[in-house]
């Protein structure tokens, strides 16, 4: 970190801490907005790895999302005492684990899972590639809304409420917070607690970005015939990129599962997918500042729209939907940029310069 950067963290840094009692002002739906945007950065920035770094485009990222939830929803909550008897009579009072129990649980299995999926595609590439992830993120879905018999296991597509909320140091985050007069509601302690994970994920990404590991990625990325000459494992390199990108995934859909206190399979249909593909597509592969920005405007942006879709809706006399109108607002937004910027809002140097000399 280099002295002139410094002002400009520590007013970065200032500026999240006091967002959310900004935002509270405009109402608690504001923060809930920020609470979700930061949600999507923890997802892409675990994607920009698969993406970004290795070259691998995933259609199923969104898998490893629903997994961690369910981990969570099924691990912090009474749906599994009330559906298995024997378990109930292990656990009369439900199983009800902690956050910081079930969340290293739900990172590990999806990171096992993204390996899994990563050992029958190591030859696909591009397109096919994209093809097969989609349907594995397509087949968790289905799974998840059909393990319901014999034993009700995920409840179908009713999902599992009265999921536990995440506590710390013996405070619920389901209960406002008060610290020396100030009150701290659910939506912003959540928002806290995503911003130190965010900001975490970002550290350990940016590491091996520029470590052995993470140019190895980036050799594949740009070509992987000269990479496995040179001597590059490509087999193990790629199958890491799957694991450690389905890690950040699992993580997220625990955080995820803890804040929405309910989980449905709706929540991790296609459309889910192809929008953190796309945050990472419009900020800027490979570039973790603009893969935050890509994914804070796209997460953002539905709600911005909110607020321009209904005054257009009432111009047309109803006719118009407009939640159609706001996708249609949002397609036109998205088409705009990568028309002007067709290697993202915020690309990376390195990788621009490498492109342009092919």
């Amino acid at each position: 970190m280099t002295k002139n950067k410094l002002p400009m963290y520590i007013a970065g840094g200032i500026l999240l801490i006091v967002l959310p009692f900004i935002l509270q002002i405009f109402g608690n739906a504001w923060v809930r907005i920020a609470d979700v945007a930061l949600l999507y950065v923890l997802l892409a920035v675990g994607l920009n790895i698969v993406v970004g770094y290795a070259g691998l485009l995933d259609l199923g990222y969104v898998a490893f999302f629903a997994l961690g939830a369910y981990i969570f929803a099924l691990l912090a909550s009474p749906h599994l005492t009330e559906n298995i008897p024997a378990l109930a009579e292990m656990f009369p009072n439900g199983i009800h684990l902690s956050f910081w129990v079930i969340a290293p649980i739900a990172a590990l299995c999806a990171g096992l899972l993204g390996m899994l999926l990563g050992a029958p595609t190591l030859k696909l590439r591009g397109d096919y590639l994209a093809i097969v992830t989609l349907g594995f993120g397509e087949i968790i879905r289905v799974f998840l809304n059909n393990l319901e018999s014999p034993v009700n296991i995920t409840n179908g597509p009713r999902g599992i409420s009265g999921i536990d909320s995440v506590s710390l140091f013996g405070h619920d985050f389901a209960k406002t917070l008060n610290i020396a007069g100030l009150d701290i509601n659910s939506v912003t302690l959540y928002y806290f607690l995503i911003l130190v994970l965010v900001i975490f994920t970002l550290i350990i990404s940016h590491r091996i970005e520029l470590s052995r590991i993470g140019r190895a990625w980036m050799a594949i990325r740009e070509d992987e015939i000269a990479a496995k000459a040179m001597g590059l494992n490509t087999r193990n390199l790629k199958l890491l990129a799957f694991g450690m990108g389905a890690t950040f995934g699992g993580l997220s859909g625990a955080i995820f599962a803890a804040f929405q206190g309910f989980v449905s399979p709706e929540s991790f249909g296609l459309m889910e997918s192809v929008m953190i593909v796309a945050m990472v597509v419009l900020g800027g592969m490979g570039h973790l500042p603009g893969v935050v920005l890509g994914a804070v405007l796209l997460a953002a942006l539905p709600e911005v729209l909110r607020y321009i879709a209904g005054p257009l809706q009432d111009m047309s006399g109803g006719r118009l939907d407009a939640s159609i109108l706001r996708q249609l607002l949002i397609a036109l937004a998205m088409i705009g940029v990568m028309l002007m910027r067709p290697r993202g809002l915020w690309p990376s140097p390195e990788h621009g310069k490498s492109l342009q000399t092919k």
